[in-house]
């Protein structure tokens, strides 16, 4: 990867840690940041844009591309397939974005196997109620789905070990600084500032 390509960041957090918001919010605050559009073969939802929310397409279709390794991880989820194409990352890194993958700690072991310069970040909730609370607030489960939903948040919390990056989700803006932080600092490496301001660096030594 050269140094003027973009970064690739995964991004896990248990469900009701505040992933999506904050992922959204920063990509509305960074423009050279995108978010990866995954393959699925689940159905389109009401309001969602195929290539903007998913790449909707047959599980004949899918199956193809996992047959050919296009696939940079890819998981069945309640029947349903998703996937990240490995071109599709490969060809915006290499436009010098810098690209996040919302996946979870078992999609992130894939990722890093096949990309081991991407950096990790791990989202966790204050605490266990916090967490508990903002699952209920949703409204849309039933307790039994709650409990279950809060034993695969522990399993998945104690995988954080595994990411360079941890944010805690208490106060949202503090938590938006914090990841916005990580992703300032990358582009600041020498190597990249080297490449974004060649003609600067040629007058200052010239």
């Amino acid at each position: 990867m050269s140094a003027s390509s973009g970064t690739l960041y995964i991004v896990s957090a248990p469900s009701g840690a505040g992933k999506t918001s904050l992922v959204k919010a920063l990509i509305d605050s960074m423009p050279q940041v995108r978010v990866s559009v995954s393959h699925t073969t689940r159905a389109m939802r009401p309001g969602e844009v195929d290539g903007v929310n998913y790449h909707f397409v047959e599980r004949e279709r899918f199956l193809g591309m996992l047959e050919q390794d296009e696939f940079l991880e890819h998981a069945e989820v309640f029947g349903n397939l998703y996937g990240t194409s490995q071109r599709w990352v490969e060809h915006t890194l290499a436009e010098g974005f810098d690209l996040i993958l919302e996946i979870d700690w078992q999609g992130a072991q894939q990722v890093r196997r096949l990309m081991p310069d991407a950096r990790s970040i791990f989202i966790l909730p204050p605490t266990q109620q916090a967490l508990r609370q903002r699952l209920t607030n949703r409204g849309q489960d039933s307790d039994e789905v709650i409990e279950r939903r809060m034993r695969e948040a522990v399993s998945e919390m104690s995988h954080y070990v595994e990411y360079d990056y941890l944010v805690i989700n208490d106060d949202f803006a503090h938590a938006l600084d914090d990841l916005k932080a990580v992703f300032r600092a990358n582009q600041l490496r020498q190597q990249r500032q080297q490449q974004r301001h060649l003609a600067l660096l040629d007058a200052l030594l010239g």
